[in-house]
């Protein structure tokens, strides 16, 4: 093996600021698999280990591993000022947005997101929203008391369904295409009878989020070398309220198909309940990720895809935001106003679901359970396709 010195500088020389993500992260990693110090950091370092070579499919499965901790990168010796210029967490943060637009169907969408997200995302919430206020309104039925505040006295039920439901059924239709897209891409080949232990641990490792932990269990880093469990825990907060909220919607359906029990539900009922804790989590989760993302580390993930994470934070808060309101004044005049608010800011949220950063959850996904089959195979080096 050639001197660590030698192998950097080698890999040094490919170094070019413009350069393709997945070039950049394959320079990046030929230096880190000579040096190895982060080796117990996370997922990424093990898993490149196995690699002497990183084709754009590997790049795309390893960016998708990393959770963007920092640690590697206030650990590195040839971290920015140094020469080598090295930065993990922003090459793989590069090459993650690639692969919202790489695999996206239809592609044209999640380029078009990567550019604009933060604006798209407020805009397009706003046009559904004002479309909905003035359907109301040339109705005549803006700004009035609904007796028994119910909602289907404003929006048919079977309108919210036609509504809702062509969208949801796409943002799932395009998050499965491409994932399928990005796990054939860099198959982990076959588990065998322990795929139900890889599963497991997959879903353990992102439910906890269990990389978020700088490798030690104190935390990552966000705005300098300190390590904290904010990000940790503002992502848990963020995660959790928002499967709450779908799971008090999805309470409500089971009680309007199966049981006849048509909304609005008391305070104590189920649905209730759940969308409540749901929504004032959801809340608080985006406002420590607003105020977190505003506070990051220069050197920590990509400039470039701030508009993205802030657009997607914003349509979280909105639709989080929107939902307490109208549930706090749903027996005023101000119901049909708030009720179209609300249903714009979910509308456009499940439309941009597939091509923003809630796509990234369900690429770690893939990624973890990838290499939660990898590591239970027989070690081998990959040396792939350049």
């Amino acid at each position: 093996m050639q001197p660590l010195e030698t192998l950097v500088r080698e890999a040094q020389a490919l170094a070019d600021p413009t350069a393709e993500p997945t070039a950049e992260v394959r320079r990046v990693l030929q230096i880190c698999n000579a040096c190895r110090c982060c080796e117990g950091f996370c997922a990424v370092f093990p898993a490149m280990t196995r690699r002497l070579a990183f084709p754009p499919a590997d790049a795309h499965f390893l960016a998708n591993l990393c959770h963007s901790c920092g640690a590697c990168l206030h650990a590195c010796q040839y971290a920015p000022p140094h020469e080598f210029q090295l930065n993990v967490p922003r090459a793989m943060a590069r090459v993650r947005a690639r692969t919202y637009a790489d695999y996206a169907w239809p592609p044209a969408l999640g380029v078009l997101y990567q550019r604009s997200g933060l604006t798209l995302s407020v805009a397009l919430a706003a046009g559904l929203a004002l479309f909905l206020v003035l359907a109301l309104a040339l109705d005549g039925s803006l700004w009035q008391a609904v007796p028994g505040a119910d909602f289907y006295r404003i929006f048919p039920h079977s309108l919210m369904v036609a509504l809702f439901l062509p969208v949801f059924a796409f943002a799932v239709l395009a998050l499965g295409i491409g994932v399928k897209r990005f796990w054939r891409a860099a198959p982990p080949g076959p588990a065998g009878p322990q795929l139900g232990a890889a599963v497991a641990e997959a879903a353990s490792n992102a439910l906890r989020l269990k990389y978020l932990d700088g490798g030690h269990g104190d935390g990552c880093n966000n705005e300098d070398d300190a390590f904290t469990l904010a990000r940790r825990r503002a992502h848990h907060a963020t995660f959790y309220g928002f499967m709450l909220c779908f799971a008090a919607t999805s309470v409500g359906t089971l009680y309007h198909y199966a049981f006849g029990w048509v909304a609005p539900y008391g305070y104590t009922s189920l649905p209730k309940l759940l969308g409540t804790a749901g929504g004032v989590l959801l809340a608080a989760g985006t406002i420590w990720l607003w105020r977190l993302n505003r506070r990051r580390h220069p050197l920590h993930g990509d400039p470039a895809q701030q508009t993205m994470d802030r657009g997607f934070i914003a349509l979280l808060f909105l639709t989080a935001a929107t939902g307490l309101v109208l549930m706090a004044l749903h027996t005023t005049p101000a119901l049909p106003l708030l009720l179209a608010v609300h249903l714009g800011a979910v509308l456009a949220l499940f439309a941009t679901l597939p091509y923003g950063k809630f796509a990234h959850g369900v690429y770690r996904g893939a990624a973890l359970l990838k290499w939660a089959i990898e590591k239970r195979r027989p070690s081998t080096i990959a040396l792939g396709d350049d």
